[in-house]
């Protein structure tokens, strides 16, 4: 399968401001680029490329007042299969688990577990142990949040979207993560493309999607609350301890989104 997938952002600025930007697809997808995928401006803008502590592709620059529009469109190989159920993945023990995935065991800025250690307990201790458990925990979350583009909100944590019972992707993406880390799992947060491939279209505009992976059986796998059904042709942008490492765009001043096109399409 072929997909052709890319964006234009628009960001207003007041005066020159440092981005950081982790638009790039993640660097386990390079192979499977059928064309080539780096990001233009529409401006004379200098830009630094660097791989952030998490493995991503990121860049640098420094926007100059007025607006700048990024942009990328590329095709890419994709299987064409839904996402791998591994029914039979176990859940290490602590102990068990390499050094470099125990921090995604630990609460993080939107991923607030102090607040849900108890409930999380106390609702999901008897399931059963690996795969099964993640499932029981993308069940509630899934029931739980009512998605709502006009419910999004920037500020909202895990323990919001438990209260607030609505939200967009990464607020479902979040809660489940909380739950999970609660319960030992290690959980990190991944942001990309998902188009409506193999599924009826959804009428909102395209956006980037937000999911998130659970080490089980000495490997990453992909879990999508929002969804809670396997999917097909999402491609990896990046992860991180939530949306704050994998953020589109950090910008160190004043900056205003006011252009937003994504697009994601399996290509006949």
């Amino acid at each position: 399968m072929k997909i052709r997938a890319g964006f234009h952002l628009g960001y207003e600025c007041i005066q020159p401001t440092p981005m950081l930007l982790v638009l790039n697809i993640h660097p386990s997808r390079r192979a499977d680029l059928l064309s080539e995928q780096v990001l233009t401006f529409d401006r004379a803008i200098e830009v630094w490329e660097y791989t952030d502590s998490f493995g991503n592709a990121c860049s640098r620059i420094i926007a100059p007042p007025g607006l700048t529009t990024i942009s990328t469109r590329f095709e890419i190989y994709d299987t064409g299969q839904p996402d791998v159920v591994p029914t039979e993945a176990v859940q290490h023990a602590i102990k068990d688990l390499p050094d470099e995935v125990l921090v995604f065991l630990l609460g993080s800025r939107y991923c607030d577990t102090d607040r849900l250690s108890d409930f999380a307990w106390k609702t999901f201790s008897s399931t059963p142990l690996g795969w099964a458990r993640v499932q029981a925990i993308c069940d509630f979350v899934h029931n739980h949040i009512t998605f709502d583009y006009q419910k999004a909100d920037v500020l909202r944590t895990a323990h919001g979207g438990f209260t607030d019972k609505s939200g967009v992707c990464r607020d479902f993406a979040h809660l489940a993560m909380a739950f999970c880390r609660c319960m030992n799992i290690p959980a990190r947060y991944c942001t990309g493309y998902l188009g409506d491939i193999g599924v009826p279209a959804d009428p909102n505009p395209m956006d980037f999607s937000a999911w998130f992976e659970v080490f089980l059986g000495g490997h990453w796998h992909t879990v999508d609350a929002r969804h809670n059904t396997p999917r097909i042709g999402r491609i990896l942008m990046a992860t991180g301890r939530d949306a704050t490492d994998v953020a589109m765009s950090t910008a160190f001043g004043p900056a205003t989104l006011s252009r937003f096109e994504v697009i994601t399409e399996e290509v006949p």
